[in-house]
Parts: structure tokens; sequence; C-alpha cells
């Protein structure tokens, strides 16, 4: 059965709740929440957020790299269970569920249940922390493109970080913390020089956003004098430099804003 429907004919919704900023949520996922008898929500999400659907039983499922987590056997587990009793059930994900949420994988293993789900796009948040930023992801003349990557594989296995070098587009590396090291290393022995301008931005689109500006060369060492901690992105290239945060009359270094 596909899981491609409408929110008309369908109970299981995997809901994208946006970087944090609660008025970043769609209109459609806002709908949807005020409608759920059942939300189970991710560890990321803003609590602000689940003030949208007072009524709903809330179960959390939290996965978090380095913590505790909830077995995605077991979320799948409780998806069937409460589809097969009728529920309106919410799916709720940081960010967009299919950027690094494992909605796809969701998705197909309801469908092979005979089970129909609907996706719904929330702001992805390497995005919504460049914005905040003034840094656009693509800018004419500087960059055609953006790729997203997650510095966190299932198998610990090293991205090809030559490839990504020497793509010509903008880089936003997601759970990238305790990686930092590879990334620089593989990067700059990739042929990516090591001017190339950096922006690590922690809590991306909330209030206590903070951000810190430095070079690829300085990566590690500026993360350590900043304390970047999770959850935080990376938007590494040359549009960092165009960042409205920054002083454009001086080279990208280790700035803060």
């Amino acid at each position: 059965m596909s899981s491609l429907h409408t929110d008309n004919n369908c109970l299981i919704h995997l809901v994208g709740a946006g970087p944090g900023d609660p008025e970043l949520l769609t209109l459609k996922a806002a709908r949807l929440l005020g409608q759920a008898e059942v939300v189970m929500v991710d560890d990321l999400v803003n609590p602000a957020v689940l003030e949208l659907c007072p009524g709903a039983r809330i179960i959390r499922v939290g996965k978090r790299g380095g913590c505790r987590s909830t077995p995605q056997a077991f979320i799948n587990r409780l998806m069937l269970r409460y589809a097969r009793q009728g529920k309106r059930l919410v799916r709720l994900k940081g960010g967009d569920p299919c950027i690094f949420g494992r909605a796809g994988e969701e998705a197909q293993w309801l469908a092979a249940r005979g089970i129909a789900s609907e996706t719904v796009n929330g702001i992805t948040a390497g995005l919504a922390g460049a914005t905040r930023c003034g840094i656009p992801l693509t800018l004419r003349d500087t960059s055609r493109g953006v790729t997203l990557v997650t510095a966190h594989t299932r198998d610990d296995s090293e991205l090809n970080w030559r490839a990504l070098a020497q793509c010509g587009t903008t880089l936003v590396v997601y759970m990238g913390v305790a990686r930092l090291q590879q990334i620089q290393q593989g990067l700059l022995d990739g042929g990516m020089p090591g001017s190339t301008p950096v922006a690590m931005i922690e809590q991306a689109s909330l209030p206590q956003q903070r951000q810190h500006f430095c070079t690829l060369q300085q990566l590690c060492s500026q993360a350590i004098v900043f304390g970047l901690r999770s959850p935080a992105v990376l938007v590494i290239g040359e549009v960092v430099a165009a960042s409205t945060l920054l002083v454009h009359d001086e080279p990208v270094a280790s700035q803060s804003a």
C-alpha cells in the first residue's frame, strides 16, 4: 500500500516540528496537532509546540546520539498499535522529518503492514540557523547549491570528505559536534582551503541560539574556545562570509555573535 495519502483518509502523520521556534511550525502541522489523540514526540522538539495539542496523550520517544534512546523497533510497534486502534496519531519530529528524521523508514515500515501515513514537512535546523545568522545558503556567483550531510552514521563509517570538499556547494553538517576533528581533517585532506569560512550554530532558531564564526583551519580550536555543544550544525562555505552578522571589512576569523 502506498504511503501517499491526504490527511483526510489516514490516521498517522509524520510531522516536522521545525527547528525550535514554534512560530516556524507550518499551519498544517499546527492543525494536525490540534486534532491529534496521541503525539509521539522526539527529544529535540520544543516543549512549547506541545501546547498546540492539549487534549492529546503525549508519549516521549526520544532518539539522541550518545544518549539513552528509545529503540526504533519499539516506536514502530507503538505506531502500529495506535493505528489499529483507530487513534489519530502524530509522530512529531524536530526539524524536517525527511532530513535525518527517519520518516522514510517509518513510512515504509507502516506501508508494508497496510497502514497509511502522510509526511508533513518542517523547516530544517540547518536552514533556520543559517538564516538567523544572515547567511544565505545559496548565493549567485558564490554557491549554486547546498549539500546536507550527517556526520553520524549507523556503522560509524566516514563520509567521502574528498568528494564533499570538491563539490562546490555550501555544506551543512548535522550531528557533527563529536566528530569535528574528522570533519576538519577530511575536508582539508580533500582539498578544501583552510581559509574556508565556517559558522558553528547552536540551538538554531531559539532565543538562546549561539553562533561562532571561524575558518576551517581553526574549526577544532575555536570550537573549544566557543564551547560548542549539541544540538548544533556547521555551515561551511564562502556564503558564510556574506553573513549580515559579520564585519565585512575584516576577514572571517574567530568571531562570535
